[in-house]
């Protein structure tokens, strides 16, 4: 469980490089997690929850085999500016050890106001709402930051991604090449009325 003092202590550490923003939430089963953005700091927690995933979530969410040491990739998970690219961790309290079970992150593509978006959450730590509260953090963040549009683009066969995106209001499309892939795009202009 998170108390304020254990949040402060967490957020103090990180020093003030990113927005001091966090939630802590309760997930379906009733655990708490810590959410808030990611750190510099965190390079290590990172590294270990890429450790703790699947070939199939690793494969899911990068499409191909993933060399978890990877240099270049743990650079590129680690590599945000909090408006252009941005990325939340949950986190939980576990036999005394901070661990992160899950990550949203968006990144801004080349066309202007538009940024794609990704989700993960550890094997053991899916169905259960994690996913769904990363998400929200993240759109809100993206509205926040002037994006007008994001999206996702997934495997086909991720089911979790579809029935995700469908509950956050994202529309679904395949691309013009081929239905091996599907695409999920959320307009995220306030709405009038």
């Amino acid at each position: 469980m998170f108390t304020d003092h254990t949040v402060a202590a967490i957020l103090a550490a990180l020093g003030d490089q990113a927005p001091n923003e966090h939630w802590i939430e309760a997930l379906n089963n009733g655990t708490h997690v810590l959410i808030r953005p990611l750190h510099r700091q965190d390079r290590q927690l990172a590294f270990a929850f890429l450790g703790q995933l699947s070939a199939e979530s690793l494969r899911s969410r990068f499409f191909a085999q993933v060399e978890q040491s990877a240099r270049s990739m743990l650079d590129y998970l680690m590599d945000v500016d909090y408006q252009q690219r941005m990325a939340y961790i949950a986190m939980i309290h576990e036999r005394g050890q901070l661990t992160e079970v899950g990550i949203s992150r968006y990144a801004a593509c080349i066309d202007p106001g538009q940024c794609e978006c990704s989700v993960v959450v550890a094997d053991r730590w899916q169905r259960r709402g994690l996913g769904t509260l990363l998400m929200r953090h993240l759109i809100s963040a993206a509205q926040r930051n002037g994006f007008k549009t994001m999206v996702s683009i997934h495997q086909a066969n991720n089911f979790a991604m579809h029935s995700l995106s469908r509950s956050q209001g994202f529309h679904s499309r395949y691309p013009a090449t081929g239905e091996d892939e599907i695409i999920h795009e959320l307009d995220l202009t306030p709405r009038r009325g």
